[in-house]
Protein backbone atom coordinates (compact mmCIF):
# COMPACT_ATOMS: atom_id res chain seq x y z
CA UNK A 1 0.00 0.00 0.00
CA UNK A 2 1.41 3.40 -0.99
CA UNK A 3 2.00 5.87 1.79
CA UNK A 4 1.10 9.53 1.41
CA UNK A 5 3.91 12.11 1.51
CA UNK A 6 2.48 13.29 4.85
CA UNK A 7 3.07 9.87 6.41
CA UNK A 8 6.64 9.71 5.04
CA UNK A 9 7.57 13.11 6.50
CA UNK A 10 6.11 12.29 9.89
CA UNK A 11 8.47 9.29 10.32
CA UNK A 12 5.84 7.06 11.87
CA UNK A 13 4.77 9.62 14.50
CA UNK A 14 1.02 9.84 14.98
CA UNK A 15 -0.02 13.45 15.41
CA UNK A 16 -2.44 13.94 18.24
CA UNK A 17 -4.00 17.17 19.41
CA UNK A 18 -1.77 17.02 22.52
CA UNK A 19 1.47 16.67 20.48
CA UNK A 20 0.40 19.57 18.25
CA UNK A 21 -0.36 21.86 21.20
CA UNK A 22 2.92 20.99 22.97
CA UNK A 23 4.93 21.58 19.76
CA UNK A 24 3.24 24.93 19.13
CA UNK A 25 3.87 26.08 22.70
CA UNK A 26 7.55 25.05 22.49
CA UNK A 27 7.97 26.90 19.17
CA UNK A 28 6.30 30.09 20.42
CA UNK A 29 8.27 30.07 23.68
CA UNK A 30 11.56 29.50 21.82
CA UNK A 31 10.88 32.33 19.37
CA UNK A 32 9.69 34.67 22.15
CA UNK A 33 12.78 33.84 24.21
CA UNK A 34 15.08 34.71 21.32
CA UNK A 35 13.22 37.96 20.72
CA UNK A 36 12.74 38.90 24.38
CA UNK A 37 16.31 38.16 25.40
CA UNK A 38 17.79 39.82 22.32
CA UNK A 39 21.14 40.81 23.88
CA UNK A 40 21.90 37.15 24.67
CA UNK A 41 20.92 35.94 21.18
CA UNK A 42 22.00 38.95 19.07
CA UNK A 43 25.04 37.22 17.60
CA UNK A 44 22.94 34.69 15.65
CA UNK A 45 25.03 31.66 14.68
CA UNK A 46 27.96 32.89 16.79
CA UNK A 47 25.97 32.80 20.03
CA UNK A 48 26.40 29.57 21.96
CA UNK A 49 23.10 30.10 23.80
CA UNK A 50 21.30 30.57 20.48
CA UNK A 51 22.84 27.41 19.05
CA UNK A 52 21.96 25.32 22.09
CA UNK A 53 18.37 26.62 22.15
CA UNK A 54 17.90 25.96 18.42
CA UNK A 55 19.40 22.48 18.64
CA UNK A 56 17.19 21.53 21.60
CA UNK A 57 14.08 22.97 19.94
CA UNK A 58 14.81 21.27 16.61
CA UNK A 59 15.37 17.87 18.20
CA UNK A 60 12.32 18.23 20.45
CA UNK A 61 10.02 19.28 17.61
CA UNK A 62 11.27 16.45 15.42
CA UNK A 63 10.65 13.98 18.25
CA UNK A 64 7.14 15.32 18.81
CA UNK A 65 6.05 15.73 15.20
CA UNK A 66 8.42 13.55 13.21
CA UNK A 67 10.87 14.86 10.62
CA UNK A 68 9.53 17.45 8.18
CA UNK A 69 11.37 19.53 5.59
CA UNK A 70 9.97 22.74 7.13
CA UNK A 71 12.35 22.29 10.06
CA UNK A 72 15.47 22.56 7.87
CA UNK A 73 15.02 26.17 6.65
CA UNK A 74 13.84 27.15 10.13
CA UNK A 75 17.04 25.79 11.66
CA UNK A 76 19.26 27.41 9.01
CA UNK A 77 17.48 30.77 9.37
CA UNK A 78 18.13 30.67 13.11
CA UNK A 79 21.88 30.67 12.41
CA UNK A 80 21.76 34.01 10.55
CA UNK A 81 22.02 37.16 12.69
CA UNK A 82 18.86 39.34 12.66
CA UNK A 83 16.97 36.70 10.63
CA UNK A 84 16.85 34.62 13.81
CA UNK A 85 14.40 37.21 15.21
CA UNK A 86 11.76 36.02 12.73
CA UNK A 87 9.52 33.41 14.42
CA UNK A 88 10.82 30.60 12.19
CA UNK A 89 10.12 27.78 14.65
CA UNK A 90 6.51 28.91 15.03
CA UNK A 91 6.08 29.15 11.27
CA UNK A 92 7.63 25.72 10.73
CA UNK A 93 5.40 24.08 13.34
CA UNK A 94 2.30 25.71 11.85
CA UNK A 95 3.29 24.35 8.44
CA UNK A 96 3.89 20.86 9.81
CA UNK A 97 0.67 20.76 11.85
CA UNK A 98 -1.65 22.54 9.43
CA UNK A 99 -3.56 19.31 8.74
CA UNK A 100 -4.40 18.78 12.42
CA UNK A 101 -4.35 15.46 14.25
CA UNK A 102 -3.99 12.32 12.17
CA UNK A 103 -7.17 10.44 11.38
CA UNK A 104 -7.67 7.69 13.90
CA UNK A 105 -5.25 9.24 16.40
CA UNK A 106 -6.11 9.05 20.07
CA UNK A 107 -7.17 12.69 20.20
CA UNK A 108 -8.53 13.01 16.67
CA UNK A 109 -11.84 14.85 16.46
CA UNK A 110 -14.88 12.74 15.67
CA UNK A 111 -16.83 14.03 12.70
CA UNK A 112 -20.54 13.26 12.70
CA UNK A 113 -21.85 12.03 9.37
CA UNK A 114 -25.02 13.59 8.06
CA UNK A 115 -27.93 11.48 6.99
CA UNK A 116 -29.67 12.28 3.74
CA UNK A 117 -33.40 12.07 3.43
CA UNK A 118 -34.29 8.48 2.61
CA UNK A 119 -31.77 6.93 5.02
CA UNK A 120 -28.58 7.15 2.90
CA UNK A 121 -25.45 8.68 4.42
CA UNK A 122 -23.46 11.56 2.95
Amino acid sequence: MARSPLEVYRSGVTLTRRRIVIARVIAVVADATQFGLLPLFAEGGASVLNDVLDLVVGVTLSALLGWHWAFLPAFLAELVPVVDLVPTWTIAVLIVTRGGPAAGGASAPILASRSRPGGSRA
